[in-house]
Order: C-alpha cells, then sequence, then structure tokens
C-alpha cells in the first residue's frame, strides 16, 4: 500500500516538473548569439515572426454570433520529430451555491468560462452573422488565460447574468529584454469588446498580474499584482503587491482596492 501510495506521489512529481519546464519554454523574439566568452547576446528584435501554428476547436459563447478558437504554436517532440500542440483546459468552481440562486455550472465566475493551453498564442474571433474572422492579438503572444462568455445558462442571485466582452491575461512583451515572450515576463491583463476589438489594459502596464479572487456580492473581481518597482521587466517576490477591482457589470470601471506602502 506505502510503495503503491509513493509511486503515485513520485508520478505526480514528474508529471508537475515536466509541466512547469514545458511552460517556461515560450518562443523566441530577437536575435540572439554569444559573445567571445560565450555569454548570451540579445541582439535585433526579429521583424518577421512567423511561428507555425493551429487551431484548436470552437469555443462557444452565450451569442450565436460569436465563436471563438484558440490558436496554438506547433512544437516538435526532440526525439520523434512529431508536431504537437497543446490542448484546452477549463479552470472551474464547484463551490457556487444553488440554495442562494447562484448557479454558475462550474464555470469559474458566473457569465464567465476561463481556458488556457500550452503555448496558447492567439485567438481568432468568427462572427457569424457577418462572416468575418479577426484575431484579438496582432502578433503571437502567450496567452496566460482567456475569460469568454460562458454557453451555459449561469445565475447570480437568481438573476440571469451573461457577458458581453473577453478578458485575457497575457505575456505580450519580452520586459526583461531576455529575446523570448514567456513566463518570466511581465504579465499583463486587457479588456477586449464582444468583437475581439477596442483592446485596453485592466491593469497598469507596470505591474505583473498574480492571481484574481471573485466576490459574489458585488460581481467584483479582484486581481493580485506584483509593482516592477525596480524596473527590470520580471516578477520578483520582493516586489510590492497590490490588489485591484474591475466591476463586471462595467469593466471600464477599475480601481485599486489595497497599496503596498
Amino acid at each position: 500500500m506505502n510503495r503503491t501510495i509513493t509511486l503515485f506521489f513520485l508520478g505526480l512529481l514528474i508529471i508537475s516538473c515536466s509541466s512547469n519546464k514545458l511552460e517556461k519554454k515560450g518562443f523566441q523574439v530577437s536575435e540572439i548569439t554569444e559573445d567571445e566568452d560565450g555569454q548570451k547576446v540579445v541582439g535585433l528584435q526579429i521583424d518577421s515572426l512567423k511561428l507555425e501554428t493551429r487551431p484548436r476547436n470552437v469555443l462557444l459563447t452565450f451569442n450565436p454570433e460569436h465563436r471563438l478558437t484558440p490558436i496554438y504554436k506547433v512544437n516538435y517532440d526532440k526525439k520523434t520529430n512529431k508536431p504537437y500542440t497543446g490542448s484546452n483546459v477549463f479552470h472551474t468552481n464547484w463551490h457556487d451555491d444553488y440554495e442562494d440562486g447562484n448557479n454558475w455550472n462550474h464555470n469559474f465566475m458566473p457569465g464567465f468560462e476561463a481556458m488556457y493551453g500550452y503555448n496558447l498564442i492567439n485567438i481568432s474571433h468568427y462572427n457569424n452573422a457577418t462572416k468575418t474572422e479577426n484575431k484579438l492579438f496582432k502578433k503571437p503572444v502567450l496567452i496566460k488565460t482567456l475569460y469568454y462568455p460562458a454557453f451555459s445558462k449561469d445565475t447570480l442571485n437568481y438573476k440571469p447574468i451573461k457577458r458581453d466582452f473577453y478578458m485575457v491575461s497575457v505575456y505580450d512583451e519580452d520586459s526583461n529584454k531576455d529575446g523570448f515572450i514567456n513566463v518570466k515576463d511581465l504579465r499583463r491583463f486587457y479588456y477586449f469588446d464582444i468583437n475581439g476589438l477596442n483592446k485596453k489594459p485592466l491593469i497598469p502596464k507596470e505591474y505583473s498580474v498574480m492571481s484574481s479572487e471573485y466576490d459574489s456580492a458585488n460581481d467584483y473581481m479582484y486581481v493580485f499584482a506584483r509593482k516592477d518597482r525596480n524596473q527590470n521587466g520580471q516578477m520578483e517576490s520582493n516586489e510590492p503587491m497590490d490588489i485591484f477591482w474591475i466591476d463586471l457589470n462595467r469593466p471600464e470601471d477599475v480601481g485599486r482596492q489595497y497599496k503596498t506602502e
């Protein structure tokens, strides 16, 4: 029995280490060379960044006109040279209270599904009414989480709740100037309207998003973020953490809940 438990946790550890190793890769955005001492030198930014990509599935929103398609970077296995991509994974919440009229259908927040995937680099928006397609980001980025209007019929305090915008947490800049866009850079948080247009930052650019919480009484999202105080373009544990709030009924209404002195 003990041996079985040990093997089980060992397997989890191996999976965790493998996932962390994969997650940190990202993709190269600048030319990288070595100097005479063998030290890495980050050069000019790659002008025509072209990555091999593949779509995965179609995400349904509550409005039949609007459909989303996650776009993944194609990776190649070093041993077999076979191509592979990430797959859609969804954040879930199992603590919604049906007796109080809160039926979130296990979504991350009422009215929002939240998805992520390894090397997810863009989102395609398609309008079934106009038969037009557009991508949320003009260039490849590394998406951490996409929040989009849930297809399910969610309720909050006995009232139906529907969202008409998207939110994306993303690494979209080589902020630490190491030649790559990956999880070592600052993570930004953006708003898009229902057509996948009019991108706006929800958290100031000098912050890196860490985590979030949901306030069902106010229908607020609280975002925890560290300020890049030393301006080195990466998040560090000794830098101040502030808390921002976002009114999910009026996402243009954003403020700061707590500021580290």
